[in-house]
């Protein structure tokens, strides 16, 4: 015979099972759940250091692309020099391409979600070809927007 506790207990376990929409253990959206909107605004980006060289900062601004309704448009501020940006996020990732001159890719990001920061940080690589290779390098990105 089923006590009420072992009841109750197995109903809130069905419960949790079934919050597919958000991350165990928080009120965070699971990657499934996002959309490009939740990556709109500024974003701090920490390049990993190569050897010999400090890690590279730049600045990330995302806002809805004119075109294309579920992709986004912006900048990149590295360094003293401002590139082109278009970015998506598809199948938990988000991909942003970065342009010197508007016309030709001169990097591709690839960033996942790095789990419990609620959408707000994420970690990757940039790389030069058309996949990752090894001289691909390592990045984290945090949304500075407040939460």
């Amino acid at each position: 015979m089923m006590t009420f506790r072992r009841f109750f207990l197995s109903c809130g376990l069905l419960v949790l099972a079934g919050m597919g929409s958000v991350q165990a253990g928080s009120d965070c959206p699971a990657a499934q759940a996002l959309t490009s909107a939740h990556f709109l605004g500024p974003w701090s980006i920490s390049l990993a250091a190569t050897p010999g060289q400090k890690p590279e900062r730049s600045l990330l601004t995302l806002q809805p692309h004119p075109l294309y309704s579920d992709s986004l448009k912006g900048e990149l501020q590295r360094g003293a020099q401002t590139l082109q940006v278009v970015a998506d996020w598809e199948d938990e990732m988000l991909t942003f391409e970065e342009s010197e001159d508007g016309e030709r890719i001169s990097a591709t990001w690839q960033a996942r979600l790095i789990q419990g920061q609620c959408a707000a940080a994420l970690e990757g690589l940039r790389f030069t070809g058309s996949e990752p290779d090894a001289s691909a390098q390592r990045f984290r990105m945090r949304s500075m927007r407040p939460h």
